[in-house]
């Protein structure tokens, strides 16, 4: 939900067959693709004491808070699931939270000061800039990292074994809002892309392929940076090409300010949408009625009627002064932090020593997880799950579901 904002839906979503989608591109380039290296990772962290110790980097302050207040939440929550039901072989879990200030290498100095604590795993972040630099410090300290909603597909391509995700990557989001604007008629789309945010150059790059593969022709691609608040001089150059769409694959506090420029310049009827990015309820608190109408692609959606969304609902609330999250993020956050603790659990089980090798192993074992977002298995993957994909319409009191994507329907086009 998005603070007050009911997301409605009324349809079963499919669950995708392969594995794809992430928001942020890392440099480094391939790695094993076996799953199992390490490369030159380091050692990691040995469990001691009464407590089993897991770092956990959000934006806690920051353009990114609404994110960041959210995954805490949710992670926070399976937190306290976890030692009201006793711990894990009678051992409490804390989670040691950082600050990443919605910043890039904030989010570096949060994780290696976490790391220096002993943390045996981290969990985080939401935005993909910030998990690359989050990813840096789990390799160098052979640490397992599980990001949030980092949807860039290169995130995971090194360091396989250490580093997985719980949501989906660009490689499905950026088709399935390709297919969606191909199948509602448009054939002219302009972007609009952020060249600050790694998470922004990738969804464009998916987008624009899957979109020109179905027939449909890109008429322009502008750029601007995270922070600006004025792009008249490149929604001019969008205007003069006449688009019935336009793809912009920012984040939600750009977007709103663009959405209302884009209508005042007078493009009225140039369909606007989105990825994940846009979601949260100040996106139309800065976009007001231009943003209405507005199409992005997202996780899950509350009113699935699921048993794990309606228990993860009811408990957040419970654990949240009767207040809901505000975006899917309190779920990823959620399922993030459970997946590790199920993982340690097994571990437990086993009698395995719980340390950041054996934990690693274990949460890349992870099959069939019941998560909020959807199933959730890391067996036999390079740290992608398979995750369905949906895309939701802005209205000015809601988020309200309008179609879902499985993967091999979307690929298949």
């Amino acid at each position: 939900m998005k603070n007050g904002l009911l997301q409605l839906a009324a349809c079963a979503l499919a669950v995708a067959s392969m594995s794809m989608f992430a928001g942020c591109k890392d440099d480094a380039a391939g790695g094993n693709t076996t799953g199992t290296s390490t490369g030159t990772a380091g050692s990691g962290s040995e469990q001691s004491g009464d407590t089993i110790k897991i770092g956990l980097v959000v934006s806690q302050n920051g353009e990114l808070r609404p994110w960041g207040v959210d995954c805490e939440a949710g992670a926070k929550l399976a937190e306290k699931q976890i030692n009201d039901a006793g711990g894990i072989g009678g051992k409490k879990v804390e989670l040691l939270i950082g600050d990443s200030n919605s910043k890039p290498e904030e989010g570096k100095s949060a994780a290696a000061k976490l790391a220096s604590e002993n943390v045996i795993g981290m969990i985080g972040e939401v935005s993909s800039g910030i998990t690359k630099q989050i990813k840096t410090v789990a390799l160098e300290k052979g640490i397992p990292l599980v990001a949030v909603g980092a949807t860039n597909p290169e995130i995971t391509q090194e360091g396989q074994g250490l580093i997985s995700r719980v949501c989906y990557t660009d490689d499905l989001q950026g088709p399935v809002m390709a297919v969606f604007a191909y199948d509602k008629g448009l054939r002219k789309v302009a972007i609009m892309t952020d060249q600050k945010q790694p998470y922004s150059t990738g969804l464009s790059k998916t987008f624009a392929e899957k979109f020109k593969a179905l027939g449909g022709q890109i008429v322009a691609e502008e750029f601007y940076q995270s922070g600006e608040n004025q792009f008249s001089g490149q929604l001019t150059r969008v205007k003069s090409k006449n688009p019935d769409g336009i793809f912009m694959s920012g984040y939600f506090t750009e977007v709103g300010p663009m959405a209302r420029q884009i209508r005042q310049l007078g493009m009225d009827k140039a369909v606007l949408m989105g990825g994940d990015g846009w979601d949260s309820s100040d996106l139309v608190s800065s976009g007001g009625d231009a943003i209405v109408g507005g199409y992005f692609c997202n996780h899950y959606n509350d009113a699935e009627d699921r048993k794990e969304v309606k228990d993860f609902l009811e408990a957040f609330k419970a654990n949240n002064n009767g207040n809901l999250p505000g975006t899917t993020m309190g779920a990823l956050g959620y399922d993030a932090a459970m997946v590790v603790f199920d993982s340690l659990k097994r571990l437990a089980a086993a009698s395995k020593e719980i340390n950041s090798k054996n934990l690693a192993e274990e949460i890349m074992a992870t099959e069939n997880y019941p998560g909020v977002s959807g199933s959730i298995t890391l067996k036999g993957t390079h740290g992608d799950p398979a995750k369905r994909a949906l895309v939701v319409e802005v209205q000015k009191t809601a988020f309200v579901f309008n179609k879902a994507y499985e993967a091999s329907e979307v690929m298949a086009r």
